[in-house]
């Protein structure tokens, strides 16, 4: 093996690779990992931008109308059902949020991470104090069940 053998190695590994790339539109021509931009057009082809805005308007009413929650939330059922909601709430939150990424939305995308927080939020507010972990008050006391 003489010295020049090993000048060519690193030159035939990035040959290699270089190869492995179409020069028409940069995408990978085969192998795992990463979708190519080919499959990425097509899944935003087949995606219409209607159906995932539709999606998103429903979780934003469901974020909405959870602020308006008509029933008592302190204790018992109603604390359960409010909790419930809440994990729809953030659980749609989730739901768009992975449909405006696959439609490359960003501001849907960064809406439904608005939502996940919202609903994060919300459930923190009713948990915490009852675990001991924020300052109880009259709305938010520290027991789970009704006296």
């Amino acid at each position: 093996m003489g010295e020049g053998d090993e000048e060519d190695r690193p030159a035939a590994r990035v040959d290699l690779r270089r190869g492995a790339i179409s020069d028409q539109d940069g995408t990978r021509e085969g192998g795992e990992g990463a979708p190519t931009k080919a499959e990425n057009r097509e899944k935003q082809r087949t995606t219409s931008t209607f159906g995932v805005f539709l999606r998103l308007l429903l979780s934003v009413g469901l974020g909405v109308g959870i602020y308006f929650w008509p029933y008592d939330a302190r204790c018992g059922f109603g604390l359960a059902g409010y909790l419930a909601a809440v994990g729809v709430v953030t659980a749609s939150g989730i739901w768009s949020a992975v449909w405006t990424w696959r439609h490359r939305s960003a501001r849907g995308h960064t809406l439904s991470l608005l939502l996940i927080l919202w609903g994060a939020t919300l459930g923190a507010m009713e948990v915490l104090p009852r675990i001991g972990y924020a300052k109880t008050d009259t709305l938010h006391p520290a027991t789970w069940t009704c006296k």
